[in-house]
């Protein structure tokens, strides 16, 4: 499904090859349109992108997606120039592309958050766990510390206080509720919903598997941690041009719309979140 695509890369998996699209020269002017190339990972990108880019119409901005088919090339286009701005990552990911090749980009905005849900066919709320039960969690690093945390949230259990911020198993300190953690691969833990008392599954396999969101014995809401946001870049130095950062707020203003947040809620049934609005990271610039 389209929506797989775009949610793995928002969980921010990493792989290698080439774009789908040779960008060429960054953004320009041509007969008073300005075009602004915005990187993406998965065609769903698209969709998520419309209302912004048929409303940067009536500002004079050609909003251009480019389409890549890895996570590891939209940070290199853009550190080039051969994109404006990208949006397919989150902050973890983001920071370790940074750390790791030493790009100068930084975020100009904020866009969503995908939760991940506790969802389970065997009880019907958290107060019916029990000691012995078996609830399954992703094993990647990522995903399996906010799956932790959202264990946590959840009441069922207790972190050190010096736990990590992407905590492990051993970072608990106590079982409040005496069940057993399993950690699968995240893409399996659908097909053993039935073998396990529970399971926190990514969005998008979940939605794959025909799972709805007010189906979840618990919600995500661990929310509110900036590290798990997804956001849109630009190039540090564009951010030193007026001109184009008056076009990059144009760009967030219109993503971050009433009608993009109609498209999370209604095309995509809640699997995205709107995280960071309230947020101005151009208001210095």
């Amino acid at each position: 499904m389209k929506l797989k695509k775009l949610l793995a890369a928002a969980l921010a998996l990493t792989a290698l090859a080439l774009p789908l699209t040779s960008c060429g020269n960054s953004a320009g002017k041509t007969a008073g349109t300005t075009t602004v190339k915005l990187g993406v990972v998965g065609s769903i990108y698209e969709d998520l992108w419309t209302p912004a880019k048929e409303a940067l119409k009536e500002e004079g901005i050609d909003l251009e997606i480019v389409q890549f088919s890895d996570y590891v090339t939209p940070n290199n286009a853009l550190d080039n120039g051969d994109i404006d701005l990208n949006a397919f990552q989150h902050h973890i990911y983001l920071d370790n592309e940074l750390e790791q090749y030493g790009y100068k980009i930084e975020p100009i905005a904020y866009t969503f958050i995908i939760p991940l849900n506790l969802y389970s066919h065997k009880v019907n709320s958290l107060s019916e766990l029990k000691d012995g039960d078996v609830i399954a969690i992703p094993d990647d690093v990522t995903n399996g510390g906010r799956a932790i945390k959202v264990l946590a949230a959840a009441g069922l259990i207790t972190l050190r206080a010096d736990a990590d911020f992407n905590p492990t198993l051993d970072d608990i300190e106590t079982y409040n509720v005496g069940i057993e953690i399993k950690e699968l691969k995240a893409n399996t833990i659908p097909s053993v919903l039935e073998d396990v008392t529970a399971a926190i599954i990514n969005g998008n396999y979940a939605l794959d598997f025909g799972l709805k969101t007010e189906e979840a014995i618990y919600k995500d809401d661990v929310l509110d941690e900036e590290k798990y946001w997804n956001l849109v870049a630009a190039r540090t130095a564009d951010l030193s041009d007026p001109a184009k950062v008056e076009t990059y707020k144009k760009v967030v203003a219109a993503f971050q719309s009433d009608a993009t947040e109609k498209v999370f809620n209604e095309t995509f049934g809640g699997y995205f979140i709107k995280v960071g609005w309230d947020q101005d990271l151009l208001a210095s610039r």
